[in-house]
C-alpha cells in the first residue's frame, strides 16, 4: 500500500490518487447505467414498446437506483462497509449479463432494476469515502468523484452507437469486462478506507464529520425541502433530455439513430464538465450562489431549445448541460453542511431523490408523449429552470469545525 492510500488525519491534505480512482470508478459505473437509456431505440425497435414502456423501463432502473440509497447511507454512517462499492458492482455486473440475453419486456425490467441496484449500493458510500480524501476541500471532492459519473454518462451513447447499434443487443455482453474492472479498482479502495477507518478514531471522526452551521432546526427542514423542488426541477427536465432527446433530434430533424447518440454525446459531456466546475466554485465563492446559477441560469436556454434549428440545438444544450450539471455538488456539500455528522445518509438522500426524479420524470415524460406529442412535452418542460427562483429561500449558512 503505498503513501497515498494510508491513513491521515482530519488536517491531512487532499488524498488525490483516492479521489481519482473513485472518480474513475464512478466513470465505470455510470458508463454501465448510461447503456439503458441509449439502447431505448433498438429495444422500441426491436420489441414494439410504446413510450409509457420506455417510460417504464427507466422509471424501474431509477426507482432501484433511488430506493435503497438513504438506507444504505444511513446504515453506513453508524456501520462504514469498506467492501460494499465492490458488491454493488456485482450486482451491475449480473444485470448486465441478464440486459444482453433479455427477450421480453418484463425480463429487460428484470435486468434494470439489478443494475439500478448496484448504483443504489454505489452512491453513498463512495460519496463518504470522497469526503474522507478531501482534506476540507468538500466541494472540489464531490466534483472530481461526481465528473467521473457524469463522463461515464456521456460515453455511454457512443458505445452504444459504436458498438450495440452494429451488433446488438447481444453485444451488451461486452460491457460486464468494464464491471469486472470496477470490481478490482474498487477493492482497492475499499482496503485504503479500511486502512483509513482503522487509524481514525471513532471519536475523532464525529469531530471531523461535525461542523456548527447554528440554523434554526425550522430553518434547516425548510431549506432542505427547497433543495430537493430544486433537485426536482432539475431532474424532471434532465429527464427529457436524457430519455427522449434522441427521438426529438429523429422525429424533429430526421437523423439517424447514430448520429442522434453523438449528439447525446455532447449533451452529457457538457454535463460532465459543468459538474467539474460547480464543487470548486462552490469552495470559493459560496454554495448558494453556485445554486443560483446553476438552476435558473439554465432558463433562457432551455426555453429557447424548442424553437431552434439542429445547428442552434447543438449549440444550446452545451450550456444548458454546463450551468445546469454545476449545481448537483454545490447542492449536496450544501445539505451536508446543513445536517452535520450525516454524510452517508444525506448522500444517499439526495442521490436517491435524484435518481428517483429522473425516473419518476421520464415515466410521466413518456406518457404524456404517448398522449401529446414530443414537442409539445420538450416545450412544457422548457420552463422547469425557473422553478430555481426558489433559491431565495435559502439560508446563508457558514460551517466551521467544532473543536
Amino acid at each position: 500500500m503505498s503513501k497515498h492510500f494510508s491513513g491521515f488525519n482530519k488536517d491531512s491534505a487532499t488524498v488525490f490518487p483516492v479521489l481519482f480512482a473513485l472518480s474513475f470508478s464512478h466513470l465505470l459505473n455510470d458508463t454501465l447505467q448510461s447503456l439503458i437509456p441509449s439502447i431505448y431505440p433498438i429495444i422500441k425497435s426491436n420489441y414494439n414498446l410504446t413510450f409509457s414502456q420506455i417510460g417504464l423501463i427507466t422509471l424501474t432502473f431509477q426507482f432501484a437506483a433511488s430506493l435503497f440509497q438513504p438506507l444504505v447511507g444511513f446504515y453506513t454512517d453508524k456501520k462504514p462497509q469498506p467492501y460494499s462499492l465492490a458488491v454493488g458492482m456485482t450486482f451491475t455486473l449480473t444485470g448486465l449479463t441478464l440486459l444482453s440475453f433479455a427477450n421480453h419486456f418484463y425480463f429487460i425490467l428484470i435486468s434494470v432494476a439489478l443494475i439500478g441496484t448496484g448504483s443504489s449500493i454505489f452512491h453513498p458510500e463512495s460519496s463518504r469515502m470522497a469526503n474522507a480524501a478531501s482534506g476540507g476541500k468538500r466541494g472540489l471532492a464531490q466534483s472530481v468523484f461526481q465528473v467521473g459519473g457524469n463522463a461515464g454518462s456521456s460515453f455511454g451513447p457512443l458505445l452504444a452507437a459504436w458498438i450495440i447499434v452494429p451488433y446488438g443487443q447481444r453485444s451488451i455482453l461486452w460491457f460486464t469486462l468494464i464491471a469486472l474492472i470496477a470490481i478490482v479498482v474498487l477493492r482497492r479502495v475499499g482496503k485504503w478506507y479500511k486502512n483509513y477507518l482503522l487509524k481514525l478514531h471513532l471519536s475523532e471522526r464525529k469531530t471531523w464529520e461535525s461542523f456548527d452551521n447554528k440554523q434554526p432546526k425550522r430553518k434547516i427542514i425548510i431549506a432542505v425541502i427547497v433543495l430537493l423542488i430544486l433537485i426536482f426541477s432539475k431532474y424532471f427536465y434532465m429527464a427529457s433530455l436524457t430519455s427522449y432527446f434522441t427521438f426529438y433530434l429523429i422525429e424533429k430533424f430526421n437523423v439517424s439513430v447514430q448520429t442522434s447518440q453523438v449528439y447525446l454525446f455532447v449533451f452529457l459531456f457538457s454535463i460532465a464538465v459543468g459538474t467539474l466546475l460547480g464543487g470548486p466554485i462552490g469552495d470559493r465563492i459560496g454554495r448558494k450562489y453556485v445554486i443560483w446559477v446553476s438552476i435558473l441560469g439554465t432558463a433562457p436556454f432551455a426555453i429557447a431549445l424548442p424553437y431552434a434549428n439542429l445547428f442552434w440545438t447543438t449549440v444550446l444544450i452545451i450550456p444548458i448541460g454546463v450551468i445546469l450539471a454545476s449545481a448537483f455538488s454545490a447542492i449536496l456539500v450544501y445539505a451536508q453542511e446543513l445536517i452535520p455528522g450525516k454524510l452517508g445518509l444525506v448522500a444517499g438522500l439526495f442521490f436517491g431523490f435524484a435518481f428517483g426524479m429522473g425516473g419518476l420524470g421520464s415515466a410521466l415524460i413518456g406518457n404524456l408523449i404517448d398522449h401529446t406529442n414530443i414537442y409539445f412535452v420538450f416545450y412544457l418542460c422548457s420552463y422547469l429552470p425557473l422553478i430555481g427562483l426558489l433559491t431565495a429561500f435559502l439560508p446563508n449558512i457558514s460551517t466551521t469545525r467544532k473543536r
